[in-house]
């Protein structure tokens, strides 16, 4: 039976997520954790989160959960999911600027309220369009709706990481990858059938 570590670190209401991911891999042992063998032992990892930037990479500290991040990251199939993709980035403006945990180059910044007045945070269901082919994206149409709340956003450095983007006063980057890590700005378990999708595409990644 696989394992799915669900990175516990204080920042997130995980009941969700956990209860998504039971969902589409109800054949594997599920657990929340923030020991690091626990972790470590795993066969994927999922990283969520939420909250600010400078909070949650000082949890993380605590915790003594960014070695065992970044190993994951590199190791096995690993998803970012809202904050939890944002952390990857090297640097975050949030909080009058965060280092964050450096596994993917870019960084973060806020939502710029241009003359399309947008609303920030944004939050509620957008479109996620496919930039590049890969397994994530089995199974689901091209500019599906997935739901978002954030005020901030990422710019990776190499648009190779790039494989879903998302209008909002411009587009900005939603999904990235590299190699074996995935990451979305949007939450998987709250967007109906695409996330569920989503979800189990990650958990049958190699």
């Amino acid at each position: 039976m696989k394992t799915i570590a669900i990175i516990d670190y204080g920042m997130s209401n995980l009941s969700s997520v956990v209860k998504a991911t039971k969902y589409v891999a109800p054949n594997s042992h599920v657990i929340v954790s923030s020991d690091f063998n626990e972790i470590d032992s795993a066969d994927k990892v999922i990283f969520p989160g939420q909250g600010a930037a400078k909070n949650c990479m000082l949890s993380i500290f605590e915790k003594n959960l960014d070695n065992v991040i970044r190993k994951n990251a590199n190791e096995k199939p690993f998803l970012g999911i809202c904050m939890g993709m944002q952390v990857l980035m090297d640097f975050s403006e949030e909080n009058e600027g965060v280092d964050c945990l450096g596994i993917i180059k870019g960084s973060v910044r806020k939502f710029k309220n241009s003359s399309n007045n947008i609303k920030i945070p944004h939050m509620g269901w957008n479109k996620i369009k496919k930039n590049n082919e890969h397994p994530i994206w089995n199974g689901i149409k091209d500019e599906s709706y997935f739901y978002f709340v954030h005020s901030y956003l990422i710019e990776p450095e190499s648009d190779a990481n790039i494989i879903g983007t998302t209008e909002y006063g411009g587009e900005f980057c939603s999904v990235i990858s590299k190699k074996n890590i995935v990451a979305i700005q949007g939450h998987p378990e709250k967007s109906s059938s695409a996330g569920l999708k989503f979800l189990k595409n990650f958990i049958e990644m190699k």
